[in-house]
């Protein structure tokens, strides 16, 4: 068990060195770091100015030198500072971070308990009315973009049937009931995709169960069917999911970019985007490496989770 530990999270560190790596090639791909930093009208420094702002910046070293330099700032947490509001890059995406973890928490719990549930019921009711149900909210919630379904949303529930705001945040309301509207369509169309990936998972994984000779055994033995399905059947058809929820909760953070977007919902993925459109590439580097961070993060939770969910892990 130890052994397998240590093998993760050697990879995972591995993972971060490669992200970091990745993403400073790109921000040098972008282009000269100077002309994003220079203000309005600073084309025409002088060289006095560009040699100053090389040195500030360590653009006057090898790349492999700069790389080492930006990655030193990156270890302590100094991303820079944003181009427009010259703010700290770390303390901007910090603010947004609770918007996002209150979308991604709200739309991890909605496909949990949707996802699962269906998945049982279809697997246990195969090829029964509900059985095709499931299959089809789950063809459906895979093949439907999200910015497609926020959008139909809108028309559908805030538009026509004036029942839910289109967007936004209102954080000087009550929770209930202003905050909880204005979290449900982006909560519905954030999970939808997650609760047909649980859907279909724990589908195969209760039809794999039911069809094992230890299954087989138990009703033989005339074991009552609801022990068989709940207590048999469920708790070991769960591995598949537990061990990849920890991906799917990350992958609602950094799945928000769209749905942030198509909401007006103040988070980080919105804050990803605004950065794109501002060309404020400090900002859009350090949102990039967080969301790096939360991957692996998650993936490393993941395994743990595999191990100690899955006893024939620790003994191998």
């Amino acid at each position: 068990m130890r052994k397998f530990l240590a093998q993760r999270f050697v990879f995972a560190i591995m993972s971060l060195v490669a992200a970091t790596l990745i993403v400073f090639v790109l921000s040098r791909m972008a282009g000269d770091p100077l002309l994003l930093y220079a203000k309005p009208g600073g084309y025409g420094m002088s060289e006095e100015q560009i040699a100053a702002l090389s040195e500030k910046l360590g653009l006057d070293r090898p790349l492999i030198v700069q790389y080492f330099i930006w990655l030193g700032r990156v270890v302590t947490g100094d991303f820079g500072v944003t181009l427009l509001a010259e703010r700290d890059v770390r303390t901007v995406v910090f603010e947004k971070l609770g918007a996002t973890i209150q979308l991604g928490i709200a739309a991890f719990i909605l496909a949990t308990l949707i996802g699962i549930p269906l998945g049982v019921v279809s697997a246990i009711a195969r090829g029964t009315v509900w059985d095709y149900f499931g299959r089809t909210f789950a063809l459906l919630g895979q093949a439907t973009p999200a910015f497609f379904m926020g959008i139909v949303g809108i028309l559908i529930f805030a538009v026509t049937l004036d029942w839910l705001p289109p967007g936004g945040r209102p954080v000087d309301q009550p929770f209930w009931p202003h905050q909880v509207e204005a979290l449900a369509l982006p909560m519905i169309t954030l999970g939808l995709l997650p609760a047909a990936s649980y859907l279909r998972l724990t589908r195969s994984s209760m039809l794999e169960v039911l069809d094992s000779e230890f299954v087989k055994l138990a009703r033989a033995k005339g074991v009552n069917v609801n022990s068989v399905i709940w207590k048999h059947a469920f708790r070991n058809a769960l591995i598949p999911p537990i061990t990849v929820s920890a991906l799917i909760l990350i992958g609602f953070l950094e799945g928000s970019v769209i749905v942030e977007s198509v909401f007006a919902w103040p988070g980080v993925g919105r804050l990803a985007v605004d950065s794109i459109h501002n060309n404020d590439f400090p900002l859009l580097t350090g949102v990039i490496f967080m969301f790096a961070i939360l991957y692996v993060a998650g993936s490393f939770l993941a395994d743990m989770l595999y191990l100690f969910v899955d006893p024939r892990i620790r003994y191998d």
